[in-house]
Formats: C-alpha cells, structure tokens, sequence
C-alpha cells in the first residue's frame, strides 16, 4: 500500500471514436470512475478519479481509454481558455464590466492580453492568467490550470503531427530543444 495519499479530482475528457460500442471495454480498462455520454455527437467522459496529482488522474485516465481500440482522447475541461463572457461568469460580473476591464477603462489596468484571436471580437484569455490577475487564484488553482493546458496541448500536438511530413515533425520537435532566448526554426 503506498503512503502517498490520494486525492479526488473531477474533469471531462472530451473522446472521439464509436464509445457506445465500447463501453464494456472502457468499464474493463479502468475507467469504472467515469460516466459516459454525447452532447450532439461528441461523446465525452466524466471523471471522478482518485490519484496524488491531478497530472496522474489526468494521464491515467487517457491511457486508460485509449487502451481500448479505436478510442482517442481529444482534449481534457475544464479548458482554460475563455471567452469574455465567460470571464464575466466565473467572476460574477456583467460582460460589460469586463469588457471595460479589458479595455482598461476600469479596475486596475494591466488585465491580461488575449491569447488567441486578437484582432477579432471572439478573443480568447488564459483563465489562469485572469484569475491571478484578479487575486482570486491559489497556487494550487493556477498549477493545476497549467496541468490541463500542458495535457491538452500534447493531445492537440499528437493529433496535429500525424498531418504533417517526416521533417516538419522533426523542425517543429527541435523547438523543444531551442535556447528559451531565441527561436530560430529554420524553417
């Protein structure tokens, strides 16, 4: 029995595959902590897994489903990228007053740069970086928000390479390797 005490951590990892046909296989490879279902097609899995970390519960219960066959884990919620509006609900504000924090027009100034879609107005943040912003984040809220962004980053990179020739996959893995002071890809 092992002494590291193990905590409960909830999240929905969002699948692609025929997971109606395979639910027997899934309960069978682990993942009897999960209920299953689909929201206009795309089926997801809801998890209530205990581990250490929440990377453990998270990467458990991704080799968990795909150990079965034909089943792949297209992204892990809760997603930390948001809307404004969203923004707006988690801090329990209107849209306008976000829209007014992000203009800068009221707060504190300094709110957090878009991570995605800049010059649109469906701009994406980081939620990590608003809820530090906004003094309403724990280390342990914005380390396990990171945890969610690595994990979905590698299953986006995972999913993207298969696309891509022998030597981008390579170019784009050197950058793994790059100096953190420059970014010169050859490319």
């Amino acid at each position: 029995m092992s002494d590291t005490p193990a905590y409960e951590y909830c999240f929905t990892a969002v699948l692609s595959g025929d997971v109606d046909a395979h639910l027997d296989d899934l309960y069978e490879a682990g993942c009897d902590d999960a209920t299953f279902g689909s929201i206009d097609g795309v089926h997801y899995a809801d998890f209530s897994r205990e581990a250490p970390t929440l990377a453990d519960a998270l990467i458990s219960a991704i080799s968990d489903i795909e150990a079965v066959g034909g089943l792949r884990v297209v992204r892990i919620e809760p997603e930390d990228l948001v809307t404004a509006s969203e923004i707006a609900q988690r801090l329990g504000r209107t849209r306008e007053s976000v829209r007014l924090l992000i203009a800068g027009r009221r707060g504190p100034g300094s709110f957090p740069a878009p991570v995605s879609h800049l010059r649109t107005r469906n701009r994406l943040w980081r939620w990590s970086d608003v809820a530090q912003w906004a003094g309403i984040a724990d280390e342990n809220t914005l380390h396990e928000a990171h945890v969610i962004h690595a994990i979905n980053a590698f299953l986006d990179w995972d999913e993207s390479r298969r696309l891509l020739s022998d030597r981008e996959r390579e170019r784009i893995a050197a950058l793994e390797r790059a100096p953190a002071s420059g970014c010169a890809t050859g490319f």
